[in-house]
């Protein structure tokens, strides 16, 4: 297994040398982590300005199909399409039970509500199962 370990192993942790203790890889672990906060930090500015710009544009630009305005370097057009969206949930079930096209659904679970009902209940759900999640907790000492 420990070979299966170094392959799933990103090629990212393969272009720099690991300290030689646990203990260094910890402390490089937090200052390399902190680093890339900083920098994600840096570039919220640059995300508020095109929140801001993209709201302008769509604020402003025509909204016909053919319409748009073209600078130097790009072209924008607003393009609308429509999503779908739940307005009754009971419809939805039965007609899904009716025709079962589950496909409409997601496949994703809420583990928060999962947890409680459990908990509330102190039986699990059926056709619901559990594995391990291996991650790090991280503190500055």
């Amino acid at each position: 297994m420990a070979r299966e370990t170094k392959k799933a192993a990103p090629k990212a942790a393969k272009k720099f040398k690991l300290p030689k203790t646990l203990a260094q890889c910890a402390d490089l672990y937090f200052n390399v982590r902190e680093e890339r906060l900083k920098a994600v930090k840096a570039l919220e500015p640059l995300k508020d300005q095109e929140t801001a710009l993209k709201t302008h544009l769509i604020d402003n630009v025509p909204k016909s199909q053919a319409s748009g305005i073209a600078g130097k370097v790009a072209r924008v057009t607003v393009v609308t399409k429509d999503v779908a969206q739940v307005k009754d949930w009971d419809k939805l079930y039965k007609w899904i039970k009716k025709t079962g096209n589950f496909q409409v659904l997601g496949r994703a679970i809420s583990a928060e509500a999962v947890e409680e009902i459990t908990e509330k209940t102190g039986k699990p759900i059926p056709g619901i199962g559990t594995f391990k999640v291996v991650s790090l907790s991280l503190n500055k000492v």
